[in-house]
């Protein structure tokens, strides 16, 4: 199963249902008490910090669950969906 996360402005981001669960992922609302500032990511915001926050989409409209993998903006273009931080590719594959 994959997590398919839609934000504004059409851009989309997909990630396996297993880098979602247990903790490892979280949509943000607020922060410090107070509402998400739109310049962070507000109304709602993903955070999936072990992978290095790349994945994280802000201004999340909407959540799909699919039984099949559906590419999301960078995969797109080319990206693999889990690159590596500091890889010989610079963090791109």
């Amino acid at each position: 199963m994959a997590g398919g996360w839609e934000a504004y402005g059409g851009y989309t981001t997909n990630l396996p249902l297993a880098d979602l669960l247990g903790g490892q992922a979280w949509i943000a609302f607020e922060y410090d008490g107070a509402a998400l500032e739109a310049e962070h990511g507000g109304p709602a915001r993903l955070l999936v910090p072990h992978l290095y926050l790349w994945k994280s989409a802000k201004w999340v409209t909407g959540i799909d669950l699919r039984t099949e993998d559906e590419p999301g903006f960078w995969e797109s273009l080319g990206h693999t969906i889990k690159t590596e931080r500091f890889g010989p590719s610079g963090g791109q594959s």
